[in-house]
Order: C-alpha cells, then structure tokens, then sequence
C-alpha cells in the first residue's frame, strides 16, 4: 500500500505543476503581441495540457485503488474523504477549464485579460491546500 500511496503523491504533485505552469503560460498569451512568441507559447500549452492529462489517469487510478482497494477514507468517521472527493471532481473541473481556455487561445477568440489569467492561476493553489488539509487533519 505503501507503494501505492508514494506513486499517487508523485504523480498528483506532478500533475498540479501543470496546473500551476499552465496558467501562467496564458497570462504571457493574453499579454503577448509578436506572433511568433505567440505560436511559441501555444505550442507549450499545448503540450504541457498533453502532459498534464497523461499525468492525471494515473494520479486517479492510484487514488481510487487506495479508496476502494486499501480501504483509506471508507467506513463511519471518514466524511473528510466525501469532501475531499468533492475537491478531486473540482480539479477535475480546473483541469477541464484549463482545455476550453486554451482552445479559445488557438482560435485567437480569447477575450481575458492577463489579470484574469493571474487570478484564475490561484484557484489550483488553494483547491490543493483543501485536499492536503483534509487527507492530514481528517477534520471530520
């Protein structure tokens, strides 16, 4: 089990530094006029978004074989992990954005602005401290 828990973290913390990188990758998009540093900048996004789904099947493989396989989080007192869940379908949802917001960029329809793209790239941060909060403290 313990091998299953070290390649979940590995591969959820992987996963996240797409989600912080990617982000920030559109706030230089949103501010960018020089085509070719645009085409550049399209090009890593899109790569990085591949990358950060290749990382999240197993980052989610492992986690449900740690729920329903090892037991973590199941049974009476264990409410923490039905919010945790909640957090997981969140990121999902994160993960999800990230895809729709690049698509715009590739169409040239973006219609943000870089301040947007500062804030939007806070969201992941705060969604992984929730999950962390609730898999250490077990609140409830």
């Amino acid at each position: 089990m313990l091998w299953v828990k070290a390649f979940h973290i590995l591969f959820v913390a992987s996963w996240f530094a797409g989600l912080f990188y990617l982000p920030r990758i559109y706030v230089n998009l949103a501010m960018e006029t020089d085509p070719a540093a645009q085409k550049r900048l399209l090009q890593m996004a899109r790569k990085l978004y591949r990358f950060m789904t290749l990382l999240s099947a197993p980052a989610t493989v492992l986690g449900v074989l740690l729920w329903l396989y090892y037991g973590i989080g199941k049974g009476p007192g264990n409410g923490w992990m039905h919010a945790k869940l909640l957090i997981v379908v969140l990121i999902f949802g994160y993960h999800h954005a990230c895809g729709r917001l690049l698509k715009k960029f590739e169409l040239g329809l973006n219609q943000k602005s870089h301040v947007f793209y500062r804030w939007f790239n806070e969201v992941p941060v705060i969604l992984m401290l929730a999950a962390i909060i609730l898999v250490v403290v077990k609140p409830f």
